[in-house]
């Protein structure tokens, strides 16, 4: 999904002066992360039609600290991201070895394709497509070794249309890691504690108090749904 939480958190510092973006009615930044050895370079457009899915969010950057200290293995992994705004998860992904497709609704894909272009060497393993939740899950194969989200559990109605999309795409091996900023306002702690559970093998792998950004671990119970 394209979508991302309220913006009442604080942009991200950028190291770059703004330049004109990618839409006529809006301003980019680019800002510096370094995660695992590398150093990535994320355009942001704010102010355009891309609304939330512009920035980078505290649990995207909680998600990739978390694939850093842990040192996630994502070499020859088949690796799905969905709604990924800026792209940074599913680049890191990329660049430590994954096979990776990184999805959002199609007008956040200019945005992607182009943070992929500026930090995947050519030739590495990201491909950008657009995915919209239980509309044209089953377009892609449902054998991911590893999917990936950051912020994407905030809006109720589209909660099973998430978990039907989770489903199909996790392998029966696979695991998927979600990273959310706990809003009651939204729902999220109910999509976690009751949603996902029943489908599920759920595990809270890290607690980030300072910006209130939970890191769940997923995998699925039994047989694969029919």
């Amino acid at each position: 999904m394209a979508d991302r939480g309220p913006e009442t958190e604080s942009e991200p510092e950028s190291v770059f002066p703004r330049e004109v973006g990618l839409f006529a009615d809006s301003y980019s930044e680019k800002s510096l992360f370094c995660f695992c050895g590398h150093v990535l370079s994320i355009t942001q457009n704010f102010g355009s039609r891309l609304g939330v899915a512009a920035r980078v969010w505290d649990a995207a950057l909680s998600l990739c600290r978390y694939f850093e200290n842990q040192n996630v293995d994502f070499r020859g992994k088949k690796v799905i991201e969905l709604g990924a705004g800026t792209g940074i998860v599913g680049i890191l992904a990329a660049l430590q070895g994954g096979n990776v497709t990184i999805t959002d609704l199609p007008l956040a894909l200019e945005q992607i394709q182009g943070n992929v272009q500026a930090n995947v060497p050519a030739g590495g393993q990201a491909q950008v497509c657009a995915l919209s939740w239980g509309i044209d899950q089953h377009v892609f194969p449902g054998d991911y070794d590893l999917v990936l989200g950051a912020d994407i559990v905030y809006l109720e109605h589209t909660f099973p249309l998430l978990l039907g999309t989770l489903q199909h795409l996790c392998g029966p091996h696979g695991t998927i890691y979600l990273a959310s900023k706990m809003r009651e306002e939204h729902g999220t702690e109910s999509f976690f504690q009751h949603l996902l559970p029943q489908h599920f093998q759920l595990e809270l792998v890290q607690r980030d108090e300072d910006v209130n950004v939970n890191i769940y671990r997923a995998r699925h119970r039994g047989p694969r749904p029919a």
